[in-house]
C-alpha cells in the first residue's frame, strides 16, 4: 500500500517539514493591552505543538500598535513584545519539535475593533478605539469611521516596521515568516482597487497596486536569513465586481515567484462586506489548483478542509502541496493523528502520550 502524500515530507525554502498539515495562523485575541502574549498563547500553541501537523504558524503578529485588529492582538514591534513572546516560544519549544513560524501583518481599515465574542464592532475613539490607516480615506463598510490615508512616508515607515518585526522574528528563532497580504487588512487594501484609489506610485494600475507588497517581500526577505523561508498569503478574490480576482492574484504570484517567494497560501475574501460566495468544501482549492499551476513555489491551500481523504485528495491530486487547517484543528487538536490512523501513515507523539496508541494502530506513532 503505498504511503499517503499528505504524510510525505514538503520542502519549503530549506525548510523541511515532516509531513503537509499546516496549522494556520489563528488570532486569539488573548494579548495584554500593549500587545505582548499571554499565559493563553503557551496553552494555545502548547497543545496545537503536539499535534503531528507539519508546520504551526502564529497568529497574525502586527509591526505596529494601530496595526491591531483588537487591543487584544498579538504584536511584534516593541521589547516587550518579543520578550514575551520569547518565553512562550521557549516553554513550547521544551516539548515540540515541530517547525514554528510567524504571520506578520498590519490591520489597516479593519483594525480599532472589539474582539469577536463582544460584537466585533469598531471601536469609537470614546470606546478606546484609535485611528485607522488604509491606502485611502475608504470606510470597510458604512457607518464606519473612515480610515487615514496614507502618505508616503507613512508607507515608508510601514516597510520599515516590517523590516523590524522580521529581525525580531528572526531573533525568536522563527523557522518561517509569512506576510499576510489577505483577508482585507492593509496589504490587501492597497493590492484591491476597491480600496485602494490614490493616484501615487501606489495605487491605479495592477503594477502599482502590487508595488508595496513586492517593496515589502523584498525589505522582509533581505533581513531574514536565507535558509528560512519567507511566503506570504493571498485573498484569491475579493468575490465583488470590479475587485480583485484570481487573474490579478496570478500575477502577483509571478512576480513574486520570479523573487524567490518560498511559498503561497491561497485564502479568499474579507475585503468588502458585499463579497457574495459559496462557503463550502474544498470552497478555496481553485484559488490553489490554479496557482499550481501558473508557479513554481510550493502551494497552500484553505478553506473548510476536514476530512482526511479530502486532504489526502487535494494533495495527492497536485491541486496543492499542503493543506492549511484553521477551525478545524481548534475543534480537534490531534486531526493530524487521527488522520494518520485513517489514511495508514505514522506521526509524531510525544513520549508523554505514546501509550495513548490505540492497540489496533501498532504503527501509528511509529
Amino acid at each position: 500500500m503505498a504511503s499517503p502524500k499528505l504524510f510525505s515530507p514538503l520542502t519549503l525554502g530549506r525548510l523541511e517539514l515532516p509531513n503537509r498539515i499546516v496549522i494556520s495562523p489563528m488570532c486569539q485575541y488573548s494579548a495584554d493591552e500593549n500587545g505582548s502574549m499571554t499565559d493563553w498563547h503557551k496553552i494555545h500553541l502548547g497543545h496545537l505543538a503536539l499535534s503531528g501537523a507539519g508546520l504551526l504558524i502564529v497568529e497574525a503578529s502586527a509591526v505596529a500598535p494601530e496595526g491591531r485588529i483588537t487591543s487584544g492582538d498579538v504584536g511584534l514591534y516593541s521589547d516587550d513584545n518579543e520578550q514575551a513572546m520569547a518565553r512562550v516560544l521557549e516553554s513550547v519549544r521544551a516539548h515540540s519539535p515541530m517547525p514554528i513560524g510567524i504571520q506578520l501583518g498590519h490591520a489597516g481599515r479593519k483594525a480599532s475593533c472589539q474582539a469577536p465574542w463582544e460584537g466585533g464592532a469598531q471601536l469609537s475613539l470614546e470606546e478606546g478605539g484609535w485611528q485607522t490607516v488604509a491606502p485611502s480615506a475608504v470606510a470597510y463598510q458604512d457607518g464606519q469611521r473612515p480610515p487615514q490615508a496614507m502618505s508616503l512616508d507613512d508607507i515608508e515607515q510601514l516597510k520599515a516596521n516590517f523590516v523590524a518585526s522580521a529581525k525580531r522574528a528572526e531573533r525568536l528563532g522563527f523557522e518561517l515568516i509569512e506576510l499576510h497580504a489577505a483577508h482585507g487588512y492593509l496589504l490587501h487594501e492597497f493590492l484591491s482597487p476597491l480600496s485602494n484609489q490614490r493616484d501615487d506610485e501606489y495605487g491605479g494600475s495592477l503594477e502599482n497596486r502590487m508595488r508595496i507588497v513586492l517593496e515589502i517581500f523584498d525589505a522582509v526577505r533581505s533581513v531574514f536569513p536565507d535558509d528560512k523561508p519567507v511566503g506570504i498569503r493571498i485573498s484569491g478574490s475579493d468575490w465583488v465586481e470590479g475587485g480583485w480576482n484570481l487573474e490579478q492574484s496570478v500575477e502577483l504570484a509571478k512576480a513574486l515567484d520570479a523573487r524567490g517567494c518560498s511559498f503561497i497560501d491561497c485564502s479568499g475574501g474579507g475585503l468588502d462586506p458585499r463579497q457574495t460566495l459559496n462557503v463550502g468544501p474544498n470552497y478555496q482549492v481553485p484559488f490553489a489548483r490554479r496557482m499550481k499551476q501558473e508557479v513554481a513555489m510550493p502551494v497552500i491551500a484553505v478553506g473548510l478542509i476536514t476530512e482526511p481523504e479530502q486532504a489526502e485528495g487535494i494533495v495527492f491530486g497536485g491541486e496543492a502541496d499542503a493543506v492549511a487547517l484553521a477551525r478545524g484543528m481548534l475543534y480537534d487538536p490531534r486531526w493530524p493523528w487521527h488522520a494518520a490512523a485513517k489514511l495508514g501513515a505514522t506521526v509524531h507523539a510525544p513520549k508523554q502520550y505514546l501509550r495513548s496508541q490505540p492497540h489496533t494502530l501498532k504503527k501509528l506513532f511509529g
